[in-house]
């Protein structure tokens, strides 16, 4: 007897654990599992950008709290004893059987807030049995979660009329504001709307809807929670009519972020970003304005990007212009992220890599004349040429060919291998198939790309003094737009020796961008002393289809771009006419700041020669000291300046051969090579050209007295058709270093004509390979190749 008695306790005792551990195992791990909305914060907590769930319902995430008033208002109107009870409310359910037996029908549910979050969670139809299985539920779920955690479910998931799902996805939709900001009459409004969304909601039963708040409204005076006189003003209020849309002020950040969720490793749907709420809205409403006024010339996308360099977040991102409504202006299209030829944005960095690899200083001459290399003819914008320019004057100028010359200085493959460093993500094809274009827009870049690699620049410049002389490689990581402060603690150990650019190139880089003319302003900016000093620089691509403008200082870097998301050109569309106006009133939103400090530890002093620009030979008389990155050091001496000999009065230039050495002058003269000189004198008209030889004692032989301006060597020239039929002429361009000599020119050795002073000769060579010979009265001779295309071979 008693071995079945200890038999039935241990059987009682098993059904008991299996009963209690089912009990404690009937709760999902997540109670809710549709799909929310994803939901772009400012960094205020202000809502940017949101996007309606995949199974079409606008339901927020479950937010972090609940505001007071919603949840005073729902426990009044759904359940008084919500604090109280267990979960089950037995006093509750006792009076709606009571008042549904009365009634004959269901008139009262009974169930509390709990219930009905286990309710709104498994979606089954309303059963005596499943009745009984939330109850049992209801009584798990107040086992392991708060009273306050309850109530968040419930705000997230309650159904409010129509498509939308959960308090703050209602408030944003009936109110347009979030929940935080509600009246008590509007919240008592959305309080009363889950009991029945179906038939009540805004814009459906409105009288039923305003009876319904106005009692609440009572309620809640009887309770003390208001005064009477709060509610009877309350009741006033309008309710809301059709749904509001949502913001849409950073709607392509928020679609940035949906496709980067994965490799962010973001779970969550909520996202606080680090924008800058008030200046996003700034930045829409004058990207805005700037859109009305170029679609008059059908330019319809525009795009603006503003980095914090101190922090390395995003304040702003505006990816285009938001137009949804209008399909035809692809406003959808996130220009930040789209590859775009870059134009000559990219010309800083190649200015930088060439002093940070000491093959320049910051004034070195170069040259600026008519180019043609293996059939490239890069071309100025204003199709003028200065035949020598400072490399820096040349970079706030924004002139083509002389970059296009340092680039084959510098060689483009290693300048190729310099940008896949920077991280610059669109460069997918080997260096070869860009070529000497690189420089002047050949290849495609992104804002996000761009704009980052400057932000690196200014961090790095910032950081001067920070890494002991070293680098840190962190100041080119991704700028943050996420919340997410980065784990800086082992920067310290990830310092490098070197870096992509160092401190002084980055200054000298920087102080050249800001030499630029702003628009408008006619280079009288700097005596106004609202202005910001900005290192900046525009771009206009090939066509006319893109316009950009890059500035930055130490606090700040802005990237605009204007044109066409289809790639369509429009005339008039310049970096310096479209583009860079944005920017400049971009930055006027922002506070000013200070200028980079001089890295003086970083920097050295160099004798530079003024004329040249060049490390100071012995021969440069005007000499100034300059400061430069130290790999200065390894750059050429002044090849420019010259020992020259001259006969006692200083007129002519002679040799040994017809002067005693006693009685020559000895004088360092500034010689620059013939093509150059050409122009270089028209537009320095302090320059001092050579005296002639004196007769009978010519340097024949030198071969730096004549060259050719147009063509080059081995020139492929292309000649088009007369409108009669006849074949049009190439005009041949030569200088010589003697403006009154004489030239005779010969076509395959044929002689043709000769030419004095201006050395221009329009002929009409036939299809073919020719060769061309100069020769002067003193016998000096030039012999070069060209090709004439024939149309219908080529």
């Amino acid at each position: 007897m008693l071995l079945k008695e200890q038999k039935i306790i241990l059987f009682t005792d098993v059904c008991c654990l299996v009963l209690l551990l089912v009990f404690l195992l009937s709760l999902p791990s997540k109670l809710f599992r549709s799909p929310s909305s994803y939901v772009l914060e400012a960094s205020n907590g202000e809502l940017l950008s949101a996007a309606i769930a995949r199974d079409g319902q606008w339901r927020f995430p479950v937010a972090d709290s609940v505001p007071e008033k919603f949840a005073q208002c729902i426990v009044a109107f759904e359940d008084k004893r919500f604090y109280q009870h267990p979960g089950i409310d037995i006093l509750a359910m006792g009076r709606a059987m009571r008042q549904n037996f009365k009634a004959r029908t269901v008139v009262s549910g009974g169930s509390t807030l709990t219930m009905q979050v286990i309710r709104l969670s498994r979606r089954e139809s309303r059963t005596i049995g499943q009745k009984l299985i939330e109850m049992v539920l209801a009584l798990r779920l107040e086992l392991g979660h708060s009273k306050n955690d309850i109530l968040k479910l419930y705000a997230a998931n309650a159904p409010f009329g129509s498509n939308v799902v959960g308090l703050e996805a209602a408030s944003w939709r009936y109110f347009g504001r979030g929940p935080e900001a509600l009246s008590w009459g509007e919240m008592a409004t959305l309080a009363v709307l889950p009991n029945s969304p179906a038939l009540v909601h805004p814009g459906k039963n409105s009288a039923r809807l305003i009876k319904k708040r106005n009692d609440l409204l009572d309620k809640l005076a009887v309770l003390g929670t208001i005064d009477q006189a709060t509610a009877n003003l309350s009741k006033l209020e309008p309710i809301p009519g059709k749904p509001q849309a949502l913001p849409q002020y950073a709607p392509h950040l928020l679609n940035r972020f949906k496709s980067e969720q994965a490799s962010l490793k973001n779970k969550g749907t909520r996202i606080s970003s680090t924008l800058d709420y008030d200046l996003q809205l700034k930045l829409n409403a004058l990207l805005k304005r700037y859109n009305n006024r170029y679609r008059a010339n059908d330019i319809n996308n525009i795009a603006a990007l503003v980095l914090d360099v101190k922090k390395g977040t995003v304040l702003s991102y505006v990816g285009n212009i938001y137009q949804p409504e209008n399909k035809e202006l692809e406003s959808h299209v996130d220009m930040i992220r789209a590859a775009r030829s870059p134009g000559s944005t990219l010309k800083p960095l190649l200015y930088a890599s060439m002093l940070n690899d000491g093959f320049i200083l910051p004034r070195t001459l170069i040259p600026d004349v008519p180019t043609q290399i293996g059939g490239y003819s890069p071309q100025n914008y204003d199709l003028g040429y200065d035949g020598a320019i400072p490399a820096d004057r040349a970079l706030s100028r924004s002139l083509n060919i002389p970059p296009v010359k340092m680039l084959q200085t510098y060689k483009y493959q290693r300048f190729y291998d310099k940008l896949k460093k920077l991280g610059f993500s669109t460069l997918n094809r080997p260096a070869d198939h860009y070529g000497l274009s690189l420089i002047l827009g050949g290849s495609e870049v992104t804002m996000w790309d761009l704009a980052r690699t400057y932000m690196g620049m200014a961090r790095t410049l910032n950081h001067f003094n920070d890494y002991k002389g070293r680098y840190n490689p962190h100041d080119y990581d991704e700028p943050l737009y996420i919340n997410a402060r980065r784990d800086t603690r082992y920067d310290g150990d990830e310092t490098q020796v070197n870096s992509v650019f160092d401190h002084g190139s980055i200054w000298n880089a920087f102080n050249a961008m800001e030499e630029l003319m702003r628009p408008g302003e006619e280079g009288l900016w700097e005596q106004f002393s609202s202005s910001q000093r900005l290192a900046w620089k525009t771009g206009t691509s090939f066509g006319f289809r893109d316009a950009w403008a890059v500035g930055l200082n130490p606090d700040y870097v802005v990237c605009v771009w204007v044109g066409n998301a289809d790639g369509e050109g429009r005339p008039g569309l310049t970096g310096i006419d479209a583009a860079a106006p944005v920017l400049f009133d971009i930055f006027k939103q922002l506070p000013a700041g200070k200028w980079f400090r001089t890295p003086k530890n970083k920097l050295k002093k160099m004798r530079v020669c003024r004329q040249s620009g060049y490390k100071a030979g012995e021969y440069c008389g005007d000499v100034l000291e300059e400061l430069v990155s130290p790999a200065g050091e390894k750059t050429v001496l002044c090849p420019y300046h010259k020992l020259v000999h001259l006969d006692r009065t200083g007129t002519y230039r002679v040799t040994d051969a017809c002067e005693a050495p006693a009685e020559m002058q000895h004088r360092a003269w500034f010689i620059l090579p013939p093509a150059m000189e050409y122009y270089y004198k028209i537009k320095n008209s302090d320059y001092k050209v050579l005296p002639p030889f004196k007769p009978g004692c010519g340097d024949v032989g030198s071969n730096y007295v004549m060259e050719m301006i147009y063509p080059k060597n081995n020139a492929s020239i292309y000649v088009p058709l007369e409108l009669d039929g006849s074949r049009g002429k190439v005009v041949l361009n030569a200088t010589h270093r003697d403006a009154d000599i004489k030239i005779y020119w010969h076509i395959d050795g044929a002689y043709v004509a000769t030419t004095k002073n201006y050395h221009q000769l329009a002929v009409s060579p036939a299809p073919g390979k020719h060769t061309l010979t100069l020769v002067d009265e003193n016998g000096e001779r030039l012999v070069q190749t060209f090709t004439i295309l024939d149309k219908e071979k080529n």
